[in-house]
């Protein structure tokens, strides 16, 4: 099998179970954004936390094709107790961490300035899911939207976590006056 197809070459791609949409549909961009994000987990997992980035880097499968099938077909949704997961996840990092009185600059380590950068891109993704979920709310699973915000919760407890491990202080936003 060829990995090109030229089904693509006019600006139109195939939604699961063969629908034709334009490559700037809502759909196509939420979960384009989400395959953003799910490659910035993979560029993440290359420093280090590798085997719970890569089970949120499954989860983005899920939720990527979840956005790519309107609702009332057969496959794989993300649920519930996936966002629950996450919220527990929060929860057990948080309890470990100087709770937080200013805002902090992304950066620290290689690998939190990373995850960083992966909640920028899952906070992308989650705007375009807003979008299509307002233009299509009987088509799409709400939970994708709400997986969306605590993953990006998730991710930036984790960058907290991975400096305060590393002996790195968050990084505090000062004000230039200037």
């Amino acid at each position: 099998m060829k990995l090109y197809t030229r089904t693509g070459d006019t600006g139109e791609t195939g939604l699961y179970g063969g629908e034709r949409v334009r490559k700037d549909d809502l759909r196509v961009a939420a979960y384009g954004s989400v395959d953003e994000a799910n490659a910035a987990l993979g560029v993440a997992a290359t420093l280090g936390a590798t085997e719970q980035l890569q089970m949120l880097q499954a989860d983005l499968f899920v939720v990527g094709g979840d956005l790519a099938t309107p609702l009332g077909r057969d496959i794989p949704r993300i649920a519930p107790e996936a966002t629950v997961r996450l919220e527990l996840q929060i929860d057990a990092l948080e309890a470990g961490l100087t709770p937080l009185r200013n805002f902090i600059l992304p950066g620290g380590t290689p690998l939190a300035a990373a995850l960083h950068l992966a909640r920028t891109l899952v906070r992308r993704a989650e705007r375009a899911v807003v979008s299509l979920c307002e233009a299509e709310p009987a088509q799409t699973n709400p939970e994708t939207l709400r997986y969306l915000n605590r993953l990006s919760d998730l991710l930036f407890a984790l960058a907290r976590s991975v400096n305060q491990s590393a002996g790195q202080p968050d990084i505090l936003w000062k004000r230039n006056l200037d």
